[in-house]
């Protein structure tokens, strides 16, 4: 399994609007949702920087993803020219291999 990562920078005014396509169920999302090996999407905020967004993608390989976005590079694309304007900063921050070891769980909580 991997995980895509890209960080995003967005305009205050494109907050909305890029939280509802790009968080669960939104249209980024849902261009992926029917492909192979396509394993779900997340969105995370910054708590400092309200403006500063993750975008991951997790997918069972790297080869899948990059068929994918062969396989439907012109939706992609020109769901990509859409969201353009909002903005200010996109940035591939990379493709990282998802961990077995790295899940940890919370003790758990002793009563007082």
């Amino acid at each position: 399994m991997i995980e895509y990562v890209q960080e995003y920078i967005v305009r205050d005014e494109a907050r909305g609007q890029f939280e509802l396509v790009y968080g669960p169920g939104g249209a980024w999302s849902n261009l992926f949702g029917r492909c192979a090996g396509f394993r779900g999407a997340g969105l995370v905020r910054d708590v400092r920087d309200r403006r500063r967004y993750l975008v991951l993608e997790i997918w069972t390989g790297e080869e899948l993803r990059e068929q994918a976005t062969i396989e439907h590079a012109a939706e992609w694309a020109a769901l990509d020219a859409r969201l353009a304007g909002w903005a200010e900063r996109r940035q591939e921050l990379g493709t990282f291999k998802i961990l077995a070891e790295a899940a940890v769980r919370a003790a758990p909580r002793r009563g007082r």
